[in-house]
């Protein structure tokens, strides 16, 4: 009986116990999902209590050239005394590993275990210690560029709203908000003062399920899958929008920006064109992310993706730049 052909599959725990304990020697306690969506990530414990997270990547989702450069990123870091999720290589000094699932091949890719909390809702001193770990690892990622995505207005809401279009059209009141935002981004990025920029390496992903908070002040990152090239005020910006987001008091809002901007600062000064332009920052790697939820609706994002999540979709976003006095 020949096998059905398939968009994705949710490989089995089992399997990649099983799978780690061949390619990495590790002797496999338990292995069990942590969570499915753009990629699937595990939860592997072995017997003598380590921990470890495996990342299956969707087919087709990065070339292995971009996952090498992810992986090669993370080295830097790590090397750099930055406390991120880091590869981990398996007997025979390899990173990537390849199996073959139903839908084709697919790689996997063994990295350490960060300790610490996932809080949703960051104090103002938490804030600042998260202005002080993005300034460390911009310090050491300024300049610096890898061969991934360079992200541009272009590539970040102007891509995003053409793949949005095709899903919705253009009449509706959010898709029309879209046109425009995305024009205004590109309006204010093309005139931007550039050498008051930092250009450099972009995690372009820092939100809470992507960092964990130990003893209240140490913080790690991870998932540096959407990583490459851009200004560096990109993840100032998402990360306040994220910080705001969950903290929509415009007074409680103020204290934590502020002290994320004083953590960052100990470190490097940022640029009063940098902080001008946050805002619309925010704007365009949110509405980018639009742009992945189209692309990715077969087999991420069609339980969730429909009109009425559009709709939350920019009323957020608006809400951001109302309260940076910023009228779409």
């Amino acid at each position: 009986m020949s096998m059905v052909p398939v968009l994705s599959t949710i490989i089995s725990p089992d399997y990649l116990s099983q799978f780690c304990e061949i390619k990495y020697g590790y002797q496999s306690k338990s292995c069990t999902i942590l969570k499915t969506g753009v990629n699937h990530h595990y939860l592997l414990t072995t017997i003598s209590g380590e921990k470890f997270v495996i990342r299956v990547y969707f087919k087709d989702w990065r070339t292995e050239d971009e996952i090498e450069e992810e992986l090669a990123l993370l080295d830097y870091l790590k090397k750099n005394r930055l406390t991120v999720a880091y590869p981990i290589e398996n007997s025979e000094g390899q990173y990537i590993q390849k199996i073959e699932a139903p839908e084709g091949e697919r790689y996997v890719v063994l990295f350490s275990y960060v300790e610490g909390e996932t809080i949703r809702k960051p104090t103002a001193d938490h804030c600042y210690h998260l202005g002080v770990e993005i300034s460390k690892m911009h310090k050491v990622t300024i300049n610096k560029s890898i061969q991934r995505q360079n992200y541009t207005d272009t590539t970040l809401s102007t891509w995003a709203y053409k793949l949005a279009k095709s899903k919705f059209g253009t009449s509706s009141y959010e898709m029309k908000y879209f046109g425009r935002a995305k024009n205004i981004i590109s309006e204010e990025f093309n005139n931007a003062k550039r050498d008051d920029l930092r250009q450099g390496v972009v995690h372009l992903d820092l939100w809470y399920e992507n960092m964990k908070i130990k003893d209240d002040k140490h913080i790690a990152f991870f998932d540096f899958d959407n990583c490459g090239n851009g200004w560096q005020f990109l993840d100032i910006a998402y990360c306040l929008m994220l910080i705001y987001r969950n903290e929509p008091i415009k007074e409680s809002f103020d204290k934590k920006k502020a002290r994320f901007y004083e953590g960052y600062e100990s470190i490097i000064k940022v640029t009063d064109e940098e902080k001008r332009l946050v805002p619309y920052g925010g704007l365009a790697i949110w509405l980018h992310y639009s742009g992945i939820h189209v692309q990715r609706f077969d087999d991420f994002s069609n339980h969730f993706l429909s009109e009425e999540f559009l709709k939350y979709w920019i009323h957020t976003v608006d809400q951001w730049m109302k309260i940076n006095e910023i009228e779409i």
